[in-house]
């Protein structure tokens, strides 16, 4: 099971020239006009274009996630770059060492770092993978307007996860809910083995308090889509792994309404509730 080694986030860099965006107007016109949508220009011209690779760029200046050559590489995504024709994940994978498998996640909404995060298991059952990097990335510049978006107030954000064979938190499960199902039996079934061990983390797009119980949680606040509960992951993991033997990470997707949900197991934890017992 992939253990979290490191961790960094990233939110609201400072905003760039729109003036590269702006001169891709054509390129956007072709790729909207044929859906019966136009270039908003003046949304552009409002917008931080902040793109992917500059949050690519901020995320591996960290010092906690330069040490050492990942031999996995995923890049996870909901929203598209408003660059046109990057590829990702090579770009990160060659900042990092150049040594990597290195694919990308996307088209799949807030389920994407999910996703990731069952591909580094797999690889790691094969034999294929000692040390992986997930990135999640969101950026906010797109040509026309989409409610998700700008009704919600999204800003330029990013994650960085450094996912190895031991030594951290335990990524023991990923699970998916579907929209038709109630997202609160799993959870509350999940959070029954430990309720006072157990942290219910909650992205911003689900119930504050989905079980209305007395259990510890954690609320993401607005104004992230996909990097919601990992960038609160990337800024309290370290604490959260001394405090609690389960960390619960989940969140709906407003588009499809699936609840995706990811399980951390933490033994530090548990060993330090054996000692005080």
């Amino acid at each position: 099971m992939p253990a979290l080694l490191a961790a960094c986030g990233v939110v609201a860099p400072p905003r760039r020239s729109p003036e590269p965006t702006l001169a891709n107007l054509s390129y956007y016109r072709d790729l909207v006009e044929p859906f019966g949508l136009e270039v908003d220009e003046t949304l552009l011209r409002s917008a931080p274009h902040v793109g992917h690779r500059d949050l690519v760029d901020r995320l591996v200046a960290a010092s906690q996630v330069r040490d050492g050559e990942p031999d996995l590489v995923i890049v996870a995504h909901a929203l598209p770059d408003i660059t046109p024709f990057t590829a990702m994940a090579p770009y990160l994978d060659r900042l990092l060492g150049g040594r990597a498998v290195n694919f990308g996640i996307h088209q799949q909404g807030l389920a994407a770092p999910f996703t990731a995060l069952r591909a580094v298991s797999a690889f790691q059952r094969a034999g294929r993978s000692e040390r992986a990097v997930l990135a999640v990335l969101e950026q906010t510049t797109l040509p026309t307007r989409f409610p998700l978006v700008h009704d919600n107030h999204l800003v330029d954000s990013g994650v960085l996860l450094v996912l190895g064979t031991g030594g951290g938190p335990r990524i023991a499960r990923v699970e998916s809910v579907a929209a038709a199902e109630p997202a609160v039996t799993r959870l509350g079934e999940l959070t029954a083995k430990d309720p006072d061990g157990t942290l219910l983390v909650t992205g911003p797009w689900l119930d504050r308090d989905p079980l209305g119980q007395d259990i510890p949680s954690f609320h993401c606040n607005p104004g992230t889509y996909c990097t919601s509960v990992w960038l609160a992951l990337a800024r309290h993991w370290t604490d959260w792994r001394e405090r609690y033997g389960t960390v619960l990470l989940c969140d709906t997707d407003p588009l499809s309404g699936a609840t995706h949900i990811a399980v951390l197991h933490s033994d530090r934890a548990r060993d330090a509730a054996r000692e005080d017992g």
